[in-house]
């Protein structure tokens, strides 16, 4: 997870919203992911997506097998639709997405016996570091936006 933060970190660097991923396989990293939805103005620019399409180009193989994809923020409905297409066993995530998780708060689409797949999930692993790495992020935004709108009206 630790590097999953880092990636968080290279997002957050762009103005991004600070979410990594990285996918492991056979215990050793195969791809990474930080979300680039604003750099490319890309809707599916998510993290996790980025980082699945890294590690199926790597294994030559869009079925994902054996592999332990690590996010900061729970996978949204998109994301967990990727990670259970892929085939990928098991997801382990920092924090709980309230708004928007697919994968145990608001859905969860990991263990739904309509699909044909299930994802083992492993939650709140480092959740305050994943946490406070999106807190921080969204009150310096709304910081600069207050001081765009000060400064604008000046």
């Amino acid at each position: 997870m630790q590097r999953a933060i880092k990636e968080a970190g290279k997002a957050q660097a762009r103005s991004e919203v600070p979410i990594g991923c990285v996918i492991v396989h056979e215990g050793r990293i195969i791809a990474r992911g930080h979300n680039l939805r604003e750099t490319k103005q890309d809707p599916a620019g998510h993290a996790e997506l980025i980082a699945i399409r890294k590690a199926a180009r790597r294994l030559n193989s869009w079925r994902l097998l054996g592999t332990i994809l690590y996010v900061t923020l729970e996978p949204c409905i998109m994301c967990m639709g990727a990670i259970i297409l892929a085939r990928i066993p098991t997801v382990v995530f920092g924090c709980y997405d309230k708004k928007g998780g697919a994968a145990g708060s608001l859905f969860d689409l990991s263990n739904d016996p309509r699909l044909n797949h299930r994802v083992e999930l492993l939650p709140r692993v480092l959740e305050d570091d994943c946490s406070s790495l999106l807190s921080n992020f969204f009150v310096e935004l709304r910081s600069r936006k207050r001081m765009a709108r000060t400064t604008w009206r000046s």
